[in-house]
């Protein structure tokens, strides 16, 4: 079977090429053709199966992961340092993701104008603050809008409402104790099975890949090829920036062994790439957190699933700030020092909205919302999402175990014995060397 790497890759050159077939045999996107529709339609319905796991996997991911806090003596402090350091990489790493997007400008000088449905910057920090709150359990909304045909109701939901409504949940249910644990267990059953259907929708990208990719050319021409390039090349810099400078100084600071993370945490950086699954990849971190990096497996079995879904510093930092960027750019937008600020405070809040599998489109889609650029972006820069997804989780992984073992250092539960362990080339320390628990 061909490796899942060429697929995107033949997916991709095969995107392209009925792209610009549709392009130049009359397609636009006000008239399609057969073909330019048919890619509109595997795109978006691609996009729009993404969309679907993302209110289940964020609630029932942040419930199971603060219900783990239970086993841990001293949680809240844990927890608080847990929480202090994920902001603390994620706002170093939206500043490189900015300052990336300036010099780079991806989407400068495409001349493309403004999407025809998009009404004007609607974005406010007011706005953003309010949004919290939410309006309902589900975090859904719902807006009808009239047509020639009648009239049709579209739902949405507001994904920083549902991780606020999952933290409560959560949270009620630790301080419940026994009685609500058939409720945590049936949480943990739902998520397993909600990991197995993103699974399933993550082995079928390549087919997106050609309808998104193909859409974005027949649509726009040459010049989508050009700055979806640049922007790919500014997100990888971005990531590397984080994975090869950011994560060593931090390990340095405090007191610990470059070459003992980047060794320990490498096999589960490796399956993230491969996966662009921070969920999938979850076992395997947690294992390298605990058995390679000397992290107490109490606090790992809270820290390390919590870091799934909620610490994204590819996915919830360096792609969406350089991603709001590149969509202003790309329809000729100004953006301002408040614009900035606010697309910092998105993503070191909204991070913690992100989830496993779709953190990407949950992140974009929040940040254009809030800034009040058009949503058109979304299907533009999903068309090279698979290959800008590769790097993004690996980064996501590595800082997943990385935050766990500095708040471990500073607390003094770190096995130091067991992160200097030497491997001898094995993905893991000697197996005789345990690993400590936090009773």
């Amino acid at each position: 079977m061909t490796g899942f790497g060429p697929q995107i890759i033949a997916a991709l050159v095969l995107g392209l090429a009925l792209g610009l077939v549709a392009k130049y045999t009359g397609s636009t996107a006000q008239e399609p053709t057969a073909l330019g529709q048919g890619l509109q339609i595997v795109g978006s319905s691609y996009v729009s199966l993404l969309r679907t796991a993302v209110i289940p996997l964020i609630f029932f991911a942040v419930v199971a992961s603060i219900a783990n806090l239970a086993q841990v003596t001293n949680a809240a402090r844990l927890a608080w340092q847990t929480l202090l350091w994920f902001a603390i990489t994620s706002l170093i790493s939206v500043v490189i993701g900015i300052a990336l997007g300036l010099a780079f400008k991806p989407g400068a000088n495409t001349g493309q104008g403004m999407p025809e449905d998009y009404d004007g910057r609607t974005g406010s920090w007011l706005g953003f603050l309010t949004g919290l709150v939410p309006n309902n359990f589900l975090g859904l909304g719902a807006s009808t809008s009239l047509a020639e045909d009648g009239a049709s109701t579209s739902l949405s939901f507001n994904v920083l409402q549902i991780l606020v409504i999952a933290i409560a949940v959560g949270v009620a249910a630790l301080k419940v104790g026994e009685p609500a644990k058939p409720f945590l267990d049936f949480s943990a059953s739902i998520l397993a099975v909600i990991q197995k259907v993103l699974w399933w929708i993550i082995r079928i990208a390549p087919i997106g890949t050609v309808g998104l990719i193909g859409n974005a050319v027949a649509v726009y021409g040459w010049d989508t090829i050009g700055a979806l390039g640049k922007f790919t090349a500014a997100i990888y810099v971005g990531l590397a920036l984080v994975l090869f400078v950011l994560y060593p100084v931090l390990v340095r600071v405090h007191g610990l062994g470059v070459r003992q993370y980047f060794s320990g945490v490498w096999p589960a950086v490796q399956l993230g790439f491969v996966s662009r699954s921070s969920i999938g990849t979850l076992p395997l971190t947690q294992r390298v957190t605990e058995r390679n990096l000397g992290v107490p497996s109490g606090y790992a079995s809270f820290a390390v699933p919590l870091g799934a879904t909620t610490k994204m510093d590819g996915c919830a930092a360096i792609y969406p700030a350089i991603s709001a960027i590149f969509v202003a750019q790309f329809f000729g937008i100004e953006l301002g020092l408040t614009d900035y600020l606010l697309i910092a405070l998105v993503s070191v809040l909204g991070s913690a909205a992100t989830a496993g599998t779709t953190g990407a489109i949950v992140m974009l889609t929040l940040t254009l919302s809030t800034l009040g650029l058009p949503l058109a972006g979304v299907g533009l820069l999903l068309a090279v999402d698979p290959i800008v997804d590769m790097g993004r989780t690996a980064v996501n992984v590595a800082g997943q175990a990385l935050v766990p073992a500095i708040v471990a250092k500073r607390e003094g539960i770190l096995d130091e014995g067991l992160y200097n362990a030497p491997r001898n080339g094995n993905p893991f320390a000697d197996d005789s060397a345990q690993p400590l628990t936090v009773r």
